[in-house]
């Protein structure tokens, strides 16, 4: 019996988010605990399943905060390493009227790009049931011989790899080395949830089924999600696509976190109903599902602790 339901490997870091302004007019910002493979986490803790992480902090105040966060919300820390060099990541959130964002992160280096081929604990990976992963662990060499030998690990233990590639442009030394360790992350992965734009870049085409059939025709990827934000998801088998539309907020406040509770959701519906070829009719069941919950997150601030309950989420299908 596995130990894990999900265990994920990457980037753990600040969120620092607008939060009004100062009486001198200055821009209040708030920390959040932030990363995308521990929001993952935090969502499937939050559904009931067991969750370790893999990953690393500096020894500071806000590598502190961070292990103190993932303890709060039941993320397990066996894989998490402290760095005594490094400072912790951090990223300054800057959200548009329409709650988009845009990153600014202080990164050169920070801890999490520290993590080695020697901080990967074999044992951790071969008892879990799905190995969640994305790029921002791939950015530099360190970290990124240490993600694929993580990957190499999972495929060797039968465990399901997940892979959300969350490209964040400012990180790359060039949108092509992005590209390439991309498509490495695609040969390795049997799900793959993957947002509106980012799918079209990669690809270079312009409709979303057709980036889709790019994708097929390279790689075996038995289930593709797209995240289309406001227009909601869409689910690719090889026999099967269905789309459903978002649950719109009137009271939406920034989309961090949103992509990472849906991908949750969908790792949550594999655990719940098994790996196996889906019907349309589950499909439609599992992207509504993880709609309706990434919608929810997007009146929050921050993500990682404040992910909706199962109850809160059907509650918002049902009304």
């Amino acid at each position: 019996m596995s130990k894990y339901d999900v265990t994920a490997l990457g980037e753990l870091l600040i969120d620092f988010t607008e939060s009004g302004t100062s009486q001198q007019g200055n821009p209040l910002l708030e920390v959040n605990p932030g990363g995308a493979p521990c929001n993952v986490l935090s969502m499937l803790t939050r559904l009931g399943h067991s969750t370790n992480f893999i990953g690393k902090i500096g020894r500071d105040m806000f590598g502190d905060l961070l292990q103190d966060a993932l303890k709060e919300v039941g993320i397990g820390v066996d894989g998490l390493m402290i760095d005594t060099e490094v400072n912790t990541t951090l990223a300054f959130v800057h959200t548009a009227p329409d709650g988009d964002r845009d990153f600014s992160f202080y990164r050169n280096p920070g801890a999490d790009m520290m993590l080695s081929v020697d901080d990967v604990n074999e044992e951790q990976i071969k008892e879990s049931k799905i190995f969640h992963y994305g790029t921002l662990s791939m950015t530099h060499e360190g970290c990124r011989a240490a993600t694929k030998k993580a990957i190499e690990i999972a495929e060797k233990s039968g465990c399901i790899l997940s892979f959300d590639p969350n490209l964040r442009e400012p990180l790359w030394n060039s949108l092509d080395e992005a590209k390439e360790q991309i498509l490495y992350g695609l040969g390795h992965c049997q799900i793959l949830k993957i947002s509106d734009n980012e799918i079209l870049w990669l690809t270079g085409e312009d409709d979303y089924d057709e980036a889709v059939r790019w994708i097929k025709t390279r790689f075996n990827i038995s289930l593709i999600l797209v995240s289309l934000g406001g227009e909601g998801s869409r689910a690719y088998t090889d026999s099967c696509r269905v789309e459903v539309p978002a649950y719109i907020q009137e009271n939406t406040i920034e989309t961090t976190g949103a992509g990472d509770t849906f991908c949750a959701c969908v790792l949550h519906y594999v655990l719940d109903h098994g790996w196996k070829g889906f019907s349309a009719e589950e499909l439609t069941e599992m992207i509504n599902f993880a709609n309706a919950a990434a919608s929810i997150v997007t009146t929050r601030k921050g993500a990682l602790r404040v992910m909706p309950t199962a109850d809160e989420v059907k509650a918002l299908i049902n009304a």
